[in-house]
């Protein structure tokens, strides 16, 4: 095979990678660590359970998409109503905004953290959180979706490979496993905390997030797929989900073999790192550090992107990210992750409540497309079968009863 074919074979998988440097920030490895540190891998059920239907409703609004050339922003504005597109433009910015100051707030507590290993004291962490805010603003500058598509390949090549790494060295007894596959929810003493639904409700929301299957669609209707490309992206979608679901567990063992068997809980990313060095040595806690960022830039890209690319879709204008309103937009947005870093605000808190939040829009995601989907005018033969209808249900009351755990678990932390 010459270069160029490997290069046609890799492109097509292209709208995938971006999706996973989408999903697996470190929202997700914040919601994974602080699961696998205080309930050890007894959640791994959630996981398994919000990949299936993140796989799901991939294809699903990709074949809306391949089917009629809308995009889901457009299909809620003509078929449903313009309120709806709206809501999910202020709900998913909202949430995007959230995870951009808790991103990068992670992100330089660790690299500071980590820097104390070279330096004495470590570099500040507003230093780190200006020079990766910089970086994604430079790239983002180029203003191509494939030139965002390229960089964000090699970065969540890089985050993969450390994770994976990870894994091979800290992996759980497959008993302990095989065990957190099996649905339960983890009885904790109230000295240990408000409870899991609050975690839960976030490892759904960071896996099976709303925003994927809009962005999802803007990739199909730009990538020009149709109908017949239906194969090619499944097995996009399928190699997106498999590697979500194997980083997420590693992260997740990670935690799970290191602050579980202290007690210690979760409250800083950093946490880890420190606690990694005596287990596992420094090439393990280089190794995980560098994951935790690659995957904190890796989701920036498309954080940063996601207002101008849904006022795009939802107007049917041009996406060309080099307009000044949109370059004003971008900057603003990336300036949020200097707010942890330069307030001291609590990374993790801000990460856990902006997925559990993320969970409580995924309702609506779902009844949405199921309404579409179900449309004769619209979909034609390729109108949803009666099986395709009872996933989907089945979904639906999946993302209602994490949206009531969300909510209850905010509520606790309230009050």
């Amino acid at each position: 095979m010459t270069w160029n074919q490997i290069k046609k074979s890799l492109s097509l998988f292209l709208p995938g990678i971006f999706l996973l440097g989408f999903n697996i920030g470190t929202g997700s490895v914040t919601s994974m660590a602080k699961a696998g540190a205080t309930y050890g891998m007894s959640l791994l059920w959630t996981i398994v359970a919000s990949c299936l239907a993140t796989y799901f409703m991939i294809i699903l609004y990709s074949r809306y998409t391949m089917v009629t050339g809308e995009t889901a922003l457009q299909a809620f504005k003509k078929h449903i109503h313009p309120g709806v597109g709206v809501f999910f433009i202020v709900a998913l910015s909202a949430g995007v905004m959230g995870s951009v100051i808790g991103v990068m707030g992670i992100v330089a507590d660790i690299s500071h953290v980590w820097s104390g290993s070279f330096i004495e004291n470590g570099i500040p962490a507003t230093y780190f959180a200006a020079f990766y805010i910089t970086l994604v603003y430079i790239i983002f500058w180029k203003g191509e979706t494939h030139f965002f598509e390229r960089s964000l390949a090699v970065i969540v090549a890089v985050m993969s490979v450390c994770f994976l790494i990870n894994f091979a060295i800290l992996t759980p007894p497959p008993s302990e496993l095989l065990s957190g596959l099996i649905p339960n929810v983890p009885n904790i003493t109230e000295d240990q905390g408000k409870g899991p639904f609050l975690v839960i409700a976030s490892l759904v929301g960071t896996t099976v997030f709303s925003g994927l299957f809009i962005i999802r669609t803007t990739l199909v209707k730009e990538a020009g797929w149709g109908i017949e490309q239906a194969r090619i992206q499944r097995k996009d979608a399928i190699v997106s989900v498999v590697l979500m679901f194997i980083i997420s567990m590693s992260i997740m063992a990670a935690a799970a073999g290191t602050l579980y068997p202290a007690n210690l809980g979760l409250s800083k990313a950093s946490q880890m790192i420190q606690l990694l060095e005596p287990l596992a040595g420094k090439m393990a806690v280089s190794i995980f550090a560098i994951g935790i960022i690659a995957a904190g830039v890796s989701s920036q890209f498309p954080n940063v992107l996601m207002l101008p690319w849904l006022l795009c879709d939802y107007n049917e204008s041009e996406r060309n990210m080099k307009l000044s309103r949109y370059r004003v937009m971008v900057l603003f947005i990336s300036l949020l992750g200097l707010v942890v870093p330069v307030f001291d605000a609590p990374p993790v808190f801000v990460m856990i409540v902006s997925q559990a939040f993320n969970s409580v829009i995924l309702p609506l995601t779902v009844g949405c497309i199921l309404y579409l989907g179900n449309r004769r005018d619209l979909m034609d033969i390729y109108r949803f079968k009666s099986s395709t209808n009872v996933i989907l249900i089945l979904i639906l009351i999946f993302s209602i009863v994490t949206t009531v755990i969300g909510i209850k678990g905010v509520l606790q932390l309230i009050l």
